[in-house]
Formats: structure tokens, C-alpha cells, sequence
């Protein structure tokens, strides 16, 4: 038994030998929209915003790492009435937990939960613009499915996510208990960005 115990440890001191902690910097592209029959066949069409913050990456082992970030993220939509294009801007503080692998050709996937809190809303027609937070719920939960590439040699890597909205972001207290009380909305977000690690640590 004391054999064994000393054999799993050797093997888990291998394949944390060259594991490195990391830091760094991320920032890119938001292409947002909305889905779900909160709508009420309102058509939308899709908000292009910005997207950056900071991440952490913890390994695992056998490229595996578990990398927290804290972003912030410009969300929204665009739909026309009577003509007019109206858009929703919505700024986020998001926090995904993602468990990402790598390949030791530098090809990477991603994938996790994501925690948000919007920050602020507005509506935005003909020059004009009016504060709706009261109209979201403050909370919004998704789920990012990602892919991307470590450039090798350098600390630069490009990644392309999906975050997939679970909650329901309309908040519903201003439905006045009429028949649209059960409505519901989720984000959704397609980003692509350019990551930077700005310093590694072994981990020992």
C-alpha cells in the first residue's frame, strides 16, 4: 500500500512538473443578440460590442487548468420600430469559471459557466436615450463553450467563444401581472479575442 501511495504521488508530481501558473490580459469583439418569446415577434438583429478584463490559469495536469477571468462585456441588440432602429446597450461585469484543455500543438477548448451583473441599460432611438435597467434583471448566467490557439513561442494566444444565456434576463416585476409575467429573454454572445499573458509561475 505505502508502495502505491509513494507510486501516485511520483505520478502526480510528473504531470504537475511543468505545469505553470499564469496572468494575463484579454480584450476583443462582442457580437450580441437576444432570443426567447419575451419578444412578442419582435424581430432583432445583432449589437456589435467590446469586450476585455483579466484571467487567471490554474493547471490540472495533462494540459488540463481550471482559468477564472473577470470581464467586462458591452451586450445588446438592435430591432426597428415604426421605422425606427432603436438600440439596446447593455455593459456587464462578467466572471466565467472555465475548464480549458490544451493540446501540446497550442490548440485549445474551453468551456464553463459564467456568472454576470449588468451594470447599466439604455435605450438608444433617433438621437436620444433613455436609462431601462429597471427593465433586466440584474443577474445573468450563461454557459461559454470556446475554442482557440496558443501562438507559440510568444505569450499571445486568439480564442472564439459562444456564451450560450440560461437565465432570464427581463425582469418581469414590470409586467404588472399581466399575461407576458412568465416571459422570458437570454443574451446571447458570439466574442473573439486576442489573449496576453503577461507573466508564468511553476507551480511547486
Amino acid at each position: 500500500m505505502k508502495k502505491l501511495a509513494l507510486l501516485i504521488l511520483a505520478g502526480i508530481s510528473f504531470a504537475t512538473a511543468n505545469a505553470q501558473f499564469a496572468f494575463g490580459i484579454k480584450a476583443g469583439a462582442n457580437f450580441s443578440n437576444v432570443s426567447g418569446d419575451g419578444l412578442d415577434g419582435i424581430s432583432t438583429s445583432t449589437l456589435t460590442g467590446f469586450n476585455g478584463g483579466f484571467y487567471v490559469r490554474l493547471p490540472l495536469g495533462h494540459g488540463f487548468a481550471i482559468q477564472p477571468e473577470l470581464v467586462y462585456s458591452g451586450q445588446g441588440f438592435k430591432t426597428d420600430v415604426s421605422d425606427v432602429t432603436v438600440t439596446e446597450h447593455e455593459n456587464y461585469i462578467n466572471f466565467p469559471i472555465l475548464l480549458k484543455y490544451t493540446h501540446f500543438s497550442g490548440l485549445f477548448l474551453e468551456t464553463g459557466p459564467q456568472f454576470g451583473y449588468l451594470m447599466t441599460a439604455n435605450e438608444k432611438a433617433q438621437g436620444g436615450s433613455e436609462d431601462n435597467k429597471n427593465s433586466f434583471n440584474a443577474a445573468d448566467v450563461a454557459w461559454v463553450f470556446g475554442i482557440g490557439f496558443k501562438i507559440p513561442a510568444t505569450p499571445l494566444a486568439v480564442d472564439a467563444r459562444y456564451n450560450l444565456g440560461i437565465s432570464n434576463i427581463a425582469s418581469n416585476d414590470n409586467a404588472g401581472g399581466s399575461s407576458n409575467s412568465s416571459s422570458s429573454i437570454h443574451n446571447g454572445v458570439f466574442q473573439i479575442g486576442l489573449m496576453y499573458t503577461l507573466f508564468n509561475a511553476p507551480i511547486r
